[in-house]
């Protein structure tokens, strides 16, 4: 669906490249990744920034909306073994 676009596109490589610097992996549900990386995307393009879609208020609210990835992503890493949208995750970690 959204694999195709080139904002898209930008925006995996942008949260691989994160992900590799802090020692992350990616959700091994390929389907929840395009998914959450998609709206993120569509965010980007609504909104200009690349606000979180699992943190984001209904209407967003660009003044208080975390953006991705969030500080609290390292802790919920730590703690959990996965971000708060499951799409970071610990090296060896499961969906």
């Amino acid at each position: 669906m959204f694999e195709e676009d080139e904002a898209y596109k930008a925006n995996l490589a942008r949260l691989e490249e994160f992900a590799d610097r802090e020692g992350y992996a990616f959700n091994p549900d390929g389907e929840r990744v395009n998914k959450v990386i998609g709206l993120m995307t569509r965010n980007l393009k609504d909104f200009g920034k690349y606000y979180c879609p699992c943190k984001q208020s209904h209407p967003l609210e660009p003044a208080r909306d975390t953006l991705c990835p969030c500080r609290e992503a390292a802790l919920e890493v730590a703690q959990e073994g996965h971000c708060f949208c499951r799409l970071f995750f610990r090296p060896g970690g499961s969906g």
